[in-house]
């Protein structure tokens, strides 16, 4: 059982209805965004099964340091792709709510938390140019990556950020924009962070390169 984190207690007297089970794992889930999932331990499938047949929500949270951070995204079952003579299956979720974990109760073998459901407090979002240079920086960091262009964003979406967020291969990063309830300012966090994170990325990769020839390579001080 994964130890809850600091500032999350335990409660006894929490209404069971408003408990929502929670699925640690290694990634950040966003409003919107779709979430291919293989589930193979007992509790997650008994867990995952629940909400895919009853069409309820259970919570994504990002395990970190033998613990969990204490917020998450709740997500819903969009399909199940495929389901094996064990018991494991592959399913495609979509991110639905973002939530405060409050407290956590461990009387099931997954947890289940206390939350608090929050939004944008912003509700005029961000300005086309703020908008359009965080596209920009968007394409920068896949050029880093040398990935294509896998989809094609909508700069007016109301919560472009969190499109734009998945491309920075950085869970505290992702984490961080989760939290923020502001479009505009999750925006001008990512300008900003994908201006520091390139050069890492295009570093990484030119040592990836040398290694092999040499052997060895000296990362720069500013790096």
């Amino acid at each position: 059982m994964i130890s809850p984190i600091e500032g999350i207690g335990s409660r006894h007297n929490i209404s069971m209805s408003r408990l929502l089970p929670l699925f640690p794992l290694q990634l950040v889930a966003f409003p919107g965004s779709a979430i291919p999932l293989h589930v193979f331990e007992e509790r997650y499938k008994e867990m995952v099964g629940q909400a895919e047949a009853k069409g309820t929500e259970f919570g994504i949270v990002l395990a970190k340091d033998g613990g969990i951070v204490n917020a998450g995204c709740t997500v819903i079952v969009e399909k199940v792709l495929e389901r094996y003579p064990d018991g494991r299956f592959d399913v495609v979720t979509r991110g639905k709510r973002r939530f405060a974990l409050l407290s956590i109760d461990q009387e099931k073998e997954y947890l289940r938390g206390e939350v608090d459901f929050f939004d944008d407090d912003d509700a005029e979002g961000a300005p086309q140019e703020l908008r359009d240079n965080a596209l920009g920086a968007c394409r920068k960091v896949r050029a880093a990556h040398d990935e294509e262009a896998e989809e094609e964003f909508d700069s007016r979406h109301p919560l472009l950020s969190f499109q734009l967020a998945r491309s920075i291969r950085d869970l505290d990063f992702q984490n961080m924009m989760l939290r923020s309830r502001s479009e505009a300012e999750r925006l001008r966090q990512f300008i900003e962070f994908a201006e520091q994170y390139i050069p890492r990325v295009e570093y990484t990769a030119k040592m990836k390169r040398l290694a092999p020839r040499n052997g060895f390579g000296h990362k720069p001080a500013s790096l």
